[in-house]
């Protein structure tokens, strides 16, 4: 390159393109390596600003209330007023943080039940069911809806939005676990004694079933229809499981599920999706398949309809 001009280095086509190229690929290699940043432990540091925040609810202290905001951050509150127009109803930080350093005879103490946090870069939110007491007395719950910023001095609350209500308020911990175990318990229960309603009523109106028949799949209503003639009686079918297990999405908000059935056509697995709908645990998706054991399979094959 020594014995070019610069004006045939820059009319060298090779030459103008790594110029142009190099601070791109600069910026797209920066970029990646901050994107690829591990959201798990981003989603630990958004959470841990949030807990902070209701930290300082409890404890009354308005200065490490405000630490968690950044200086541009709103509040609002979704609501009805007297007429039962629905309207946004702000609230300034500098209010908030007042509101909860004047001293008061009660603790202010939301509990959070659940998060649901979603992160790009350096923008995350937060979807988070809570319930408001009043000391030991429950006020209110509803959802609070979080937009956070990663700055210079880490992740910051940039806005809450929340709703309140006062019916059908969550007052302890879920214990998910249990939940689950007893709903698909009392499902299988509700089929063994012809309980329709109970067993339907488990499902998700776009729940589906998958039986061991390649052409069952039912959407809820349509399995309803279809096994009519089985909860007539005095059992649909009677299935017992056993050896469940059980797991859990990040924000709490779905699990899956696998389970063994002793069954009248012998062993089967079942397993399937689960939502969390506000009455409680519901299933979406079931899927039944007969079990087969790997030293029988082949004359299991030969009983197959030939194609």
């Amino acid at each position: 390159m020594a014995g070019l001009s610069k004006a045939t280095m820059f009319l060298n086509p090779r030459f103008m393109l790594k110029k142009l190229l190099f601070p791109f690929l600069l910026f797209f290699f920066c970029f990646t390596a901050e994107a690829q940043a591990p959201i798990e432990e981003e989603r630990t540091a958004v959470v841990a600003v949030i807990q902070r925040m209701f930290d300082a609810m409890r404890a009354g202290d308005s200065m490490a209330l405000r630490a968690t905001f950044d200086t541009s951050a709103r509040l609002q509150t979704a609501a009805a007023n007297k007429e039962g127009k629905h309207i946004l109803i702000a609230e300034t930080v500098d209010e908030f943080a007042k509101a909860v350093g004047t001293p008061h005879k009660e603790v202010y103490d939301e509990r959070i039940w659940s998060y649901d946090v979603r992160i790009d870069g350096r923008l995350a939110s937060a979807w988070t069911e809570y319930s408001f007491f009043l000391g030991d007395k429950l006020s209110h719950c509803g959802v609070n809806a979080f937009q956070l910023f990663k700055g210079e001095n880490g992740w910051k609350i940039t806005q809450i939005t929340d709703t309140r209500r006062r019916e059908n308020c969550q007052a302890e911990p879920n214990t998910d676990l249990g939940a689950i175990n007893q709903l698909m318990d009392a499902w299988h229960h509700a089929a063994a004694m012809a309980d329709e309603d109970k067993f339907f009523g488990s499902m998700t109106p776009d729940g589906i079933y998958l039986g061991t028949d390649a052409s069952e799949r039912w959407l809820r209503d349509e399995m309803k229809e279809w096994s009519k003639k089985y909860f007539d009686r005095e059992s649909a079918w009677a299935f017992t499981a056993h050896n469940r297990h059980v797991y859990f999405s990040s924000n709490g908000q779905t699990a899956w599920f696998e389970e063994l059935l002793d069954t009248w056509m012998g062993p089967c697995r079942g397993s399937g999706v689960l939502q969390r709908t506000v009455d409680g645990w519901k299933i979406r998706h079931y899927n039944l398949a007969v079990a087969v054991a790997n030293d029988v399979i082949n004359d299991y094959i030969k009983l197959l309809p030939k194609k």
